[in-house]
């Protein structure tokens, strides 16, 4: 109670500055104003005591030229002030004004390039800043109440499920040996994916707070990639899946990386091929090409495809291509979009390109780096 009547004192005191400025803003502003045309009669009052009253026309006509020269220079000195000082701030504080009510769509406009108009200028350029800033927070907003919406759902399914087969086998619902075998390898299924998506999320948060310790070294491509291909060869053989392998580099490159990330992110994205992919005569080809001061990792399935449509939010979070779900519970959702933060991490590029019937290619990007400074 005192915190919330202390905070509307400052409120409240706040208010009377901005109001005290605002007054002793316009009172300067029209005694600028009004003065002028009172200085002119002033002068043409003595002007006429001069001619009228002493008869000193000879001193009366100098001092006429002279006032009016000055009435003139002023007048243009007050008319350039008035338009280059006194409008600029008039209009930059009530541009103020909108800001302090929340309103970050003002823009105050510049029509001179003096230090009002640098002050204009930086003044807009901070408004902008603000709004993207409340645009990124309203984001940040959405997408954590639809992370948390998709976490219900997508633990809420399989505790649901194990609960459901778990209450059959206690009240000896199933007695068949073989559907209690049925039954608990359902229920084993929706353990893995259960912990699959924790550490998923767990990884993910990791990422998004900038707390996943990298380490980085200078790395050969071509032995690290070739390894890395051959493991997932004899992994998806065992799975009747084909993986070849081509390495389009004469020379050897290497590159600045976090080996074991990019490993994950590989993997991450042929377990979402092999995911979405063919149940039989699945081919996954693996590419390795350099071009220019880049080196790429091309991954390629001839699986069914991504439409047009759902392309641009492959890696968004628990974004999956098939509405209904993958099948098994093997997708956590996550898998691509940590696949693109872990490659971004590694100072990388990821894109995508597919076509429905034609399968996906996914194509890695990463910096070369000097000989010389694999050295140090």
């Amino acid at each position: 109670m005192f915190r919330r009547n202390r905070m509307r004192e400052c409120q409240i005191k706040q208010m009377k500055i901005h109001c005290q400025y605002n007054r002793d803003f316009h009172m300067f502003h029209r005694y600028v104003k009004f003065l002028h045309p009172l200085g002119v009669v002033v002068n043409l009052f003595i002007i006429i005591l001069l001619f009228g009253y002493f008869k000193l026309e000879a001193v009366g006509i100098a001092l006429a030229v002279f006032f009016s020269l000055t009435q003139i220079v002023s007048l243009f000195i007050l008319l350039r002030l008035e338009k280059r000082i006194l409008r600029p701030l008039e209009r930059l504080q009530k541009g103020v004004e909108h800001v302090a009510q929340g309103n970050y769509d003002i823009r105050v406009e510049m029509e001179c390039c003096n230090e009002v108009g640098i002050l204009t200028d930086s003044f807009n350029d901070m408004v902008q800043k603000l709004q993207e800033n409340e645009r990124e927070k309203l984001e940040y907003e959405e997408n954590r109440k639809a992370l948390i919406a998709n976490i219900s759902h997508d633990l809420k399914t399989p505790i649901t499920s194990i609960g459901g087969y778990v209450e059959a086998l206690l009240n000896d619902v199933v007695t068949d040996p073989e559907k209690q075998k049925n039954y608990l390898k359902t229920i084993h299924n929706n353990m893995v994916y259960i912990n699959n998506l924790i550490d998923d999320l767990f990884l993910f948060a990791k990422l998004d707070m900038q707390r996943l310790q990298f380490n980085f070294e200078a790395i050969g491509i071509k032995p690290f990639m070739s390894d890395l291909a051959e493991e997932f060869r004899i992994e998806l053989a065992e799975s009747s899946i084909v993986c070849n392998y081509n390495d389009k580099i004469s020379d050897e490159c290497y590159v600045s990386i976090d080996g074991k990330r990019i490993y994950q992110a590989v993997r991450n994205i042929i377990g979402n091929a092999v995911k979405y992919g063919l149940e039989q005569g699945l081919k996954i080809d693996i590419e390795l090409s350099k071009e220019e001061d880049n080196i790429s990792i091309d991954i390629k399935d001839n699986g069914p495809g991504i439409s047009e449509d759902k392309l641009p939010h492959v890696f968004d979070r628990f974004y999956r291509i098939d509405t209904e779900r993958t099948k098994d519970l093997v997708s956590t959702g996550l898998g691509l979009s940590i696949a693109k933060e872990l490659i971004e991490a590694n100072r990388g590029k990821i894109t995508v390109d597919s076509k429905p019937g034609d399968g996906s290619c996914f194509t890695i990007t990463l910096p070369v780096i000097k000989s010389r400074e694999v050295s140090q």
